[in-house]
């Protein structure tokens, strides 16, 4: 079915519930596996402005997790 032109406005209401077709939650396994957004606060974008920045940070932070505590002094 074409739509008539001008006629491309949403309706105001939608039954989703009654809607044929769809599968809830089809996508969504598959959307979570490839999908690992995180959302910075400002002051943090601001400090670190790339995701390479980002990540090089976390991988510094995780090598000293790791290290003992007299080995962080030294």
């Amino acid at each position: 079915m074409k739509n008539q032109k001008g006629n491309d406005e949403l309706r105001s209401e939608y039954d989703f519930f009654n809607m044929e077709g769809g599968i809830k939650g089809k996508y969504a396994k598959r959307y979570r596996e490839g999908t690992n957004v995180v959302l910075l606060s400002p002051e943090v974008a601001e400090a670190f402005p790339t995701d390479e920045a980002v990540n090089e940070a976390l991988r510094m932070l995780i090598r000293i997790a790791k290290k003992t505590p007299a080995e962080v002094l030294h």
